[in-house]
């Protein structure tokens, strides 16, 4: 017997963490504006940061509207569309404004009105998870005797979709995005109840390439970096093993633990930080919080993400569509990778990627695809019905 349910289920819990998030992100960013360049104090980041939550906010109001099952009918359209950026970035073409190179890396287009830099491949994150959601969905629905050579159809029907976006992303190149959507397919892969002896042969397959990888570096260097990973790429690496030996490539990971490490239990306080280094305001804003506030402004920023994704595990598990459960499974998995990697390599436990922290680092494009996601979250959850008897599988 189903309750009284008709209209929309709005998910305060995760709009009351949200709110809070952006809150830690515009405080950081009044904290660590005055300390930029001169040049980029007068880019007014804390206006733009507001104006993007409030298109963010739009945007999942718009997404809202429609029945997050609708999506399945229009998710290859958007797929095409990604694509068609990403190849207008490999050659060159203004498909959406001029395509700009930033630290080695052509991966933007400067957008007309002065609205900044859009990055393609954020928006590819969030099209692959509907892309994938309802691969995964519809095939459990036309093969449902679930046979080993379904599982291996369905294997191959991910890797053809998701081959395409990673290589052009990886080409621009753009590591950290590369890293995310590989995650997000690990983890769909994962969840779609593909028989685990694939899933064993998948990981020892990809553990062999990581090994192989390594073999051809210390065999010859020079065709690594020529073909597989640029020179600025190994220089990351290196700062990350040995910042003191590799003054100039660990340079931003020192400055960065220096900062965490200075703030102490309570921080310097707001607008007090005393340890300068670039991008402080989109990569390293987690080093500006734990110096301006210490071992307790973080924890409550760790803690915030914690609940986050708690919640969005919840509504996941409570979805009664599949294709809802998929989408919630692809956005965890893309923040909590993200959270983790920009986290970890602000305190030397992983290597420096570019990769921002999701709702806290400035960013256009990156904010608003983490908007987009949450919207789709919240779509799940609007749209799942309560029974008060529930028929045993």
């Amino acid at each position: 017997m189903e309750k009284g349910n008709s209209k929309l289920k709005i998910d305060y819990i995760l709009l009351i963490i949200l709110f809070l998030l952006a809150t830690v992100s515009i405080v950081a960013l009044i904290g660590v504006e005055p300390k930029l360049p001169v040049k980029l104090q007068n880019q007014n980041f804390i206006q733009k940061q507001i104006m993007w939550y409030g298109i963010g906010c739009f945007v999942i109001a718009v997404i809202m509207i429609i029945d997050f099952d609708r999506y399945t009918k229009i998710c290859w359209f958007l797929y095409g569309i990604g694509i068609v950026m990403l190849l207008g970035l490999e050659l060159g073409i203004p498909v959406m404004g001029k395509v700009q190179t930033i630290n080695g890396a052509t991966g933007w287009y400067t957008l007309p009105g002065g609205l900044g830099n859009f990055q393609p491949s954020e928006l590819m994150k969030v099209i692959m998870i509907l892309v994938l959601g309802t691969m995964i969905s519809q095939h459990h629905q036309l093969y449902t005797a679930k046979r080993p050579e379904d599982d291996l159809f369905l294997l191959g029907k991910i890797f053809a979709a998701s081959l395409p976006p990673l290589l052009l992303i990886a080409k621009q190149p753009d590591l950290g995005n590369t890293m995310v959507i590989s995650f997000i397919v690990a983890v769909m892969i994962l969840v779609a109840g593909i028989r685990w002896k694939y899933i064993l042969i998948l990981v020892g397959s990809v553990v062999t390439a990581g090994a192989t990888l390594v073999a051809i570096y210390f065999i010859n260097k020079d065709f690594f970096t020529a073909h597989i990973l640029q020179q600025y790429q190994l220089n990351r690496f290196y700062g990350w093993l040995s910042p003191e030996e590799y003054p100039t490539q660990g340079y931003q990971l020192k400055t960065a633990m220096m900062a965490s490490g200075s703030g102490g239990l309570t921080g310097k306080g707001l607008g007090t930080s005393e340890v300068y280094f670039p991008e402080a305001h989109t990569d390293f804003i987690f080093a500006v919080i734990a110096e301006q506030f210490g071992f307790i402004g973080t924890s409550i920023v760790i803690c915030l993400f914690f609940l986050f994704i708690y919640r969005m595990i919840q509504i996941a598990l409570e979805s009664n569509d599949p294709f809802g459960s998929y989408i919630c499974a692809g956005v965890i998995a893309m923040i909590t990778f993200q959270v983790f990697q920009n986290i970890g390599m602000g305190i030397q436990l992983l290597p420096i990627t570019g990769i921002t922290l999701p709702f806290l680092s400035y960013g256009g494009s990156s904010l608003a695809t983490y908007m987009m996601a949450i919207g789709f979250v919240l779509n799940v959850r609007s749209r799942t019905q309560t029974f008060m008897f529930k028929e045993k599988e």
